[in-house]
């Protein structure tokens, strides 16, 4: 199968057996599908992830063995679905530019100004290489190829209404949100009020950024549920409208998004002056909404996937 070739906003994550982490001897945490995750596997992963998001330092050393172990299962099922269709092997120059463009990206994103610096903060016996970690990369980028493969075609974007959204931009400001966020949604006989006090509760008890690293089924989870700066353009009329109620550095109400449940935080709001290129403004929201939709179809697939798997942990 050829891949085509699409960058969208990515970053993964998520589940524990406790005992052996802290013990210097070597034991199986868990076995999906014959595939081994050993303490020592969990360790190095912990320690990539407080990298990733120093924020979950804070919490107890049972709920960070929990997030690595499950950090580490999605990585097996994702590679193992990979090897269906790809040589994972395979030294592919094009994927080499991904994967340097997403490290630039990951210690950008990090305040780092180069790979050097990165590398420094992975010097640790209990942490990847430089190479593991372009690994790591590696994978999500092929995930991503493949979603872009299989949906792509399914993107449904509406030119016309994205067209009205630029010309009530005209001769004006425009508001952006740099945001958080927690996705989630219940499991089956999983109660959804009991899980959204639960949410709300960590909030208060650990912050947004760990609860979103705990609770939310997004690829931001990762990284605190960060995502960046987002134009208000960009933003459904039911998100915007929730936003607009909100202040800094609160969190809103609850919204449905599909089967999924959505609480964004605004870390911060700036108003830009417009310079308006219809043409630029045009690609940028049909980006926004073909990486959101991709992202969604993305989850969807994966947990398709993940029905195929024996998860057994120690």
């Amino acid at each position: 199968m050829k891949l085509r070739k699409i960058i969208f906003i990515i970053f993964f994550l998520l589940f524990g057996s406790k005992s052996l982490i802290a013990s210097n001897s070597v034991g199986i945490i868990a076995e999906i599908n014959g595939k081994i995750i050993t303490n020592y596997d969990v360790k190095k992963e912990s320690n990539y992830l407080k990298i990733l998001n120093p924020k979950i330092s804070n919490l107890s050393n049972e709920k960070i063995i929990d997030l690595s172990k499950n950090s580490l299962i999605n990585e097996i099922i994702k590679k193992h679905e990979l090897q269906k269709y790809v040589d994972l092997s395979e030294n592919n120059e094009e994927n080499n530019l991904f994967v340097n463009q997403y490290l630039k990206d990951l210690y950008t994103n990090l305040n780092l100004k180069n790979e050097r610096e990165l590398e420094q903060l992975l010097v640790n016996e209990e942490n990847y290489s430089m190479n593991e970690v372009k690994e790591k990369l590696k994978i999500e980028i092929l995930w991503n190829q493949l979603i872009y493969a299989r949906y792509g075609n399914s993107v449904k974007i509406n030119n016309e209404l994205l067209l009205k959204k630029i010309d009530k931009l005209k001769n004006k400001k425009k508001k952006e949100y740099l945001l958080n966020e927690i996705v989630f949604k219940k499991k089956e006989k999983q109660s959804l009020e009991i899980l959204t006090k639960n949410i709300i509760q960590s909030i208060s008890e650990v912050g947004f950024s760990n609860t979103a690293t705990i609770y939310s089924i997004s690829e931001s989870a990762k990284f605190g549920g960060k995502i960046g700066w987002v134009e208000e353009n960009n933003l459904s009329e039911k998100i915007y409208n929730e936003l607009n109620k909100t202040i800094k550095n609160e969190y809103t109400n609850i919204i449905k998004i599909g089967n999924n449940n959505l609480i964004l935080k605004i870390e911060d709001i700036r108003i830009k002056d417009i310079d308006l290129d219809k043409k630029k403004e045009l690609e940028k929201m049909i980006k926004f909404e073909t990486n959101k939709q991709l992202n969604q179809f993305s989850r969807i697939y994966f947990d398709k996937t993940k029905l195929n798997f024996v998860i057994n942990e120690k």
